[in-house]
């Protein structure tokens, strides 16, 4: 534990992310004593260029084929790990360009996941987020929080999601009864506080994930922009009924997906306009499974991260929710950099030894604390 960041009251930290869709690096800073948010600071993007995304890729697809097995493919790996560390120094620099305040003094790191396996009965989990730590330490020149999800596996949970610290710290700024906060990436997730303001927190299932391959697929773009496609296109309902039948949505909660665990060949065949618009309809149908499995019904559903660009996913989300689904902007929060924010929060609540997932959240056997701190 870093004893001057520790004692220090609350302190700026930036936190960065960059997930699976592969889009962008974004950064944020937060002023924090790991427990409270108190202020918040500038926040940046930075894309990915076509051949740093190509690189990252081919980095996913190894461990794909990899999978635990045989050798690392190393080649790929430390061309992502380059990417990682320079693109995040770069968007480090261009927060501290649009920034007049206190510089941080610590960042939180999440890496890049490239694979990640959920635990079964006789199988343990496994995760791997691809980042240079002793580079990117120096990159960015302030101590550094990263490997958030390593020991939260190793004791049984699912490591992830990590989010909902975040999420509950958020919450408590509404000032609010029961509400859940729903994070659409690659792979959407929950993060429910009951009445009573205990957390239960899951993957629900894909998000922008299998929408985004499947529309790449056919050479329209990263993702469906403005969710035109999907909206031209019909939903196959029988499909649908047959996808939902999946053991994923009766296996009870805590629980956590890989990306591909749910991929666009589900509508292998479909025009693009009835798969993009089938792909849509069955990650809002999949949330709301997961809704269902809650023991109340949340007040509302607050929506962040990229899906919620997409119109015709939140309409379907609107259709499929038992409560009023809002944007990350109608709660005044900042919808682009809640996962930034997020690892920047975890970073100091690694620093001073507080715990990140609990029994509820990961399923981990006890409170962990996670996280290492390169000083």
């Amino acid at each position: 534990m870093n004893t001057a960041i520790s004692d220090s009251g609350p302190i700026w930290v930036v936190g960065f992310m960059s997930g699976t869709s592969l889009d962008a690096v974004d950064a944020a800073l937060i002023l924090t004593d790991g427990e409270q948010v108190f202020e918040f600071g500038a926040t940046a993007e930075r894309k990915y260029l076509p051949e740093e995304r190509l690189i990252l890729q081919v980095a996913t697809d190894a461990a794909r084929a990899w999978n635990w097995s045989g050798p690392q493919p190393e080649e790929a790996f430390e061309a992502a790990k380059a990417v990682v560390t320079q693109t995040h120094a770069e968007t480090l620099q261009q927060l501290l360009s649009a920034w007049s305040g206190p510089a941080p003094v610590l960042a939180g790191v999440h890496g890049q996941t490239v694979l990640h396996r959920r635990p079964v009965p006789g199988k343990p989990g496994a995760t791997l987020q691809l980042i240079d730590a002793p580079a990117m330490r120096a990159a960015l020149g302030v101590p550094l929080a990263c490997d958030f999800r390593t020991a939260d596996v190793a004791a049984g949970g699912q490591g992830a999601p990590l989010a909902p610290a975040y999420h509950s710290a958020l919450m408590q700024r509404l000032g609010d009864g029961a509400a859940c906060v729903l994070n659409l990436g690659g792979v959407a997730n929950i993060t429910a506080k009951l009445a009573d303001g205990t957390l239960i927190a899951f993957d629900t299932g894909p998000a922008n994930g299998p929408i985004d391959e499947w529309v790449e697929g056919h050479g329209r773009g990263t993702h469906d922009f403005g969710g035109m496609l999907a909206k031209a296109g019909t939903a196959d309902e029988a499909l649908l009924e047959k996808l939902l039948q999946h053991d994923w949505f009766s296996e009870a909660p805590p629980k956590s997906l890989d990306r591909y665990d749910f991929s666009a060949s589900m509508v292998t065949g479909m025009s693009v306009e009835d798969g993009a618009a089938t792909l849509t309809a069955f990650s809002a149908r999949a949330v709301a499974a997961g809704v269902a499995q809650l023991p109340e019904v949340p007040s509302r559903v607050i929506a962040c991260g990229g899906g919620r660009h997409n119109p015709a996913l939140m309409d379907a989300l609107a259709r499929a929710l038992p409560c009023p689904v809002l944007s990350a902007e109608e709660a005044d929060w900042r919808g682009d950099s809640i996962e930034a924010e997020a690892f920047a929060y975890l970073a100091a609540r690694t620093a001073r030894g507080l715990p990140i997932s609990w029994p509820g959240t990961t399923g981990a056997p006890e409170p962990m604390m996670g996280g290492i701190l390169l000083d």
